[in-house]
């Protein structure tokens, strides 16, 4: 299976914005990442009323949509599934890179996100965080990144790619 690296940290810390910001930069290296994003709500792919909801709502356990430039697999879960699962749903011929956002208790490698603005503190590093990005000056025992500077963050990840790939 391919690296994978959390993009971690509390609501509104810039999570998602820093990815989308991230992966043409990665693209632009030579590599092709993969994103899990794990969200708290009922997420929805399909729309309500189209015929492959309806295939859902009739009782089918897995649908795939298709059109000519894409497809989703769409499944129901009666709980919970582990991040291993989700990632081995991705084609290995296709990716390079796993990210992942959120998922921050899982046991793997993370850049933890924190903003001066935020009213949690910064929250302890566990051995996972491989770096911290900031918007705000700090001394910390793992590298420091400006979270404003993606093609930093994104020389980084690539640095820490081709260390995981020896």
């Amino acid at each position: 299976m391919c690296p994978m690296l959390g993009i971690t940290g509390y609501s509104g810390s810039g999570k998602t914005t820093l990815l989308e910001k991230l992966l043409p930069q990665l693209a632009d290296l030579g590599l092709r990442v993969a994103v899990i994003k794990h969200s708290h709500h009922n997420a929805q792919v399909d729309k309500e009323g189209k015929d492959s909801w309806r295939m859902k709502e009739a009782g089918a356990s897995q649908v795939v949509m298709a059109c000519d430039n894409r497809w989703a697999l769409m499944t129901e879960t009666a709980q919970p599934v582990s991040l291993d699962y989700l990632a081995a749903q991705f084609d290995p011929q296709l990716m390079d890179l796993i990210l992942v956002e959120g998922f921050k208790h899982e046991p793997i490698a993370k850049i933890l996100l924190h903003r001066k603005t935020m009213e949690k503190a910064l929250p302890e590093l566990d051995e996972k965080v491989i770096a911290l990005a900031t918007d705000y000056p700090l001394s910390c025992t793992v590298p420091h990144l400006d979270i404003n500077q993606v093609e930093q963050i994104a020389a980084f990840i690539f640095h820490w790619y081709q260390q995981q790939m020896k």
